[in-house]
């Protein structure tokens, strides 16, 4: 490090400065040059660079309206009135959790917006820099498992497009066997799935906004037009489903509620974990707060058309599809197989714009974490692609092992305590204040012992998670039983996981504080050049990524 150890570090400038600046630009890039060449990190774990921050305010609200209006959108309200709950009180139980998570969303996505850096750099301030590897490896999975239930789900979309184009399909004969837990025309359609969605990995991030808006434009079209048609054939006053009310009271009903809450809470909280992997490719630290409010009136609004939808096809076809691709899959006529074929279209355009921003991404980037001498976002994706489509076959998990599917969908018991812990950190301990250019230094601040493992980050999240595990075992195997307590706390998860987790890690730091890593001012990746005439001084940061002394010689070359 430089001479001046005891000089405070320096507030590094505004995106819209380092715009301006030229000699900026080119420290930037310098910046990143040394990090790379002294940590052995790939470009694409830097800091995202100005020329790339190209996420506004409206991006992010195509984004959530994108993400929310797809097949699984129209399913949500399903388990919730099964369980007694009315369609009213699931559409107040869904839009609670969004709103929640959505917040959530929103505080930790800052971290993203302010360093553009994503989830496994940013992890590296609270768990220390191996402790982390941890957090990722854990997010990753979770990546991966739901980009092949998603690939699934996809599929299911081509079909339906088959069907509308060539009716004759529904005849096709099945020649794998039962075990196989695939017929053939799923798999056919699973195959041209995959082949459709494979060239898309290759769009970088910041490019792909325009798919969020086409989707944003188009599925919400296709949802109000399923709900019109659906009213406009049979109405719904009068169904059982429509008129079905809450089954539950007292006790049961708040229990099975919070249930639900925790659930729908579950489904979104691998991306408050690793929202920085979005939020980097911001303009401001203030383009992504409109999250808190598009996410619940999404959430809440594809919910009513799947309840319409739902209670329409039961008065039409005898049966209660909650899934809107069986329902355009009953539009046989020529007209009906038209609107079919669109509905399904779009559905796919939203299905794959889901499984590679939520799953695609953040698990590759995950894959450029941990091995970044070798893979890349692009390649990290295309890893994830083929592992989750084909090593896990997600038509074996989805009919032939609920157990399995039930411990992943709880896995928001480990994600509670992340979030938790990343929060309390940022706001609380560091004040918002971090050095980023030694998140990547391995030997820096950030490390905090010999073994890079922030002792306090390990306590907080054990103690976030053990409590629930009695409650969370029961969901992986029915014969066993735990009382009605353990059930109740699981039930309170995502709540208790947060907030026990995020507050002894606070307490923890409060009282045996990591002083090395307090810093009086934020060193951010927007890099001016100090005393800038000839390059006298040098920037902050590229003495930390390096860690070792930088001099200039006598014409203050360096």
């Amino acid at each position: 490090m430089s001479s001046e150890k005891n000089s405070p570090r320096l507030e590094l400038s505004s995106v819209d400065a380092i715009r301006r600046s030229n000699a900026g630009e080119q420290v930037f890039v310098l910046c990143l040059s040394c990090l790379n060449a002294a940590d052995d990190e790939q470009p694409d774990l830097d800091p995202v660079p100005p020329h790339r921050r190209t996420w506004r305010t409206h991006n992010f609200v195509m984004y959530w309206i994108s993400d929310n209006f797809s097949p699984s959108g129209f399913r949500n309200a399903a388990s919730l009135m099964q369980i007694g709950l009315s369609w009213r009180d699931s559409l107040v139980c869904i839009t609670i959790a969004q709103f929640i998570v959505g917040v959530v969303i929103v505080l930790n996505g800052v971290v993203g917006s302010r360093y553009h850096i994503n989830f496994s750099i940013q992890s590296r301030a609270s768990f220390g820099y191996y402790f982390s590897y941890l957090m990722v490896i854990m997010r990753m999975i979770v990546g991966i498992f739901w980009y092949g239930i998603q690939a699934y789900t996809g599929a299911e979309c081509v079909r339906s497009i088959i069907y509308a184009i060539w009716p004759s399909f529904h005849n096709v004969k099945n020649t794998l066997p039962v075990s196989a837990n695939i017929d053939t025309q799923m798999m056919t359609a699973y195959v041209v799935y995959f082949i459709l969605i494979l060239p898309m990995h290759y769009i970088p991030m910041h490019h792909l906004k325009w798919l969020f808006t086409i989707k944003s434009i188009t599925t919400p079209i296709v949802g109000f037009a399923i709900m019109g048609w659906i009213i406009h054939k049979v109405g719904v006053s009068n169904t059982s489903l429509w008129t079905q009310e809450t089954t539950l009271h007292g006790s049961t009903l708040a229990w099975t509620f919070l249930s639900g809450l925790y659930a729908n809470i579950g489904t979104w909280s691998t991306l408050a974990v690793n929202v920085p992997d979005f939020t980097r490719y911001a303009v401001n630290d203030k383009s992504a707060f409109v999250t808190a409010f598009v996410l619940p009136a999404t959430g809440c609004l594809i919910t009513f058309f799947g309840v319409v939808s739902a209670a329409g096809s039961n008065i039409l076809y005898g049966k209660i599809l909650w899934d809107p691709l069986l329902l355009i899959d009953e539009w046989t006529s020529s007209g009906g197989r038209a609107a079919a074929f669109f509905c399904a279209f779009f559905f796919l355009i939203a299905q794959i714009g889901v499984n590679i921003a939520a799953n695609s991404i953040s698990a590759a980037n995950d894959l450029n974490c941990l091995f970044p001498r070798y893979i890349n976002i692009r390649r990290g994706q295309i890893i994830v692609a083929f592992i989750g489509s084909w090593a896990l076959t997600p038509w074996n998990i989805l009919t032939g092992a609920p157990a399995f599917l039930s411990f992943m969908s709880g896995y928001s018991v480990w994600l509670g305590p992340i979030a938790g812990i990343l929060l309390s950190d940022f706001y609380l301990v560091h004040k918002k204040k971090y050095d980023v250019w030694e998140l990547y230094n391995k030997h820096g601040m950030y490390r905090y012992n010999k073994v890079g493992t922030n002792w306090r980050a390990f306590i907080a999240f054990f103690i976030g998670w053990v409590p629930l595990l009695p409650g969370f075992i029961p969901t992986v195997n029915s014969s066993i039983t735990v009382s009605a307590g353990a059930t109740h706390l699981y039930h309170l998860g995502y709540f208790y996981g947060v907030g026990a987790a995020g507050l002894s890690y606070y307490v923890l730091c409060r009282f045996w504080p990591a002083t090395e890593t307090m810093l009086e001012r934020a060193v951010l990746p927007d890099a001016d050049v100090i005393h800038g005439h000839s390059g006298e001084d040098m920037e902050e940061g590229i003495e930390a990524a390096l860690g070792d002394e930088i001099v200039a010689d006598k014409d203050h070359k360096y």
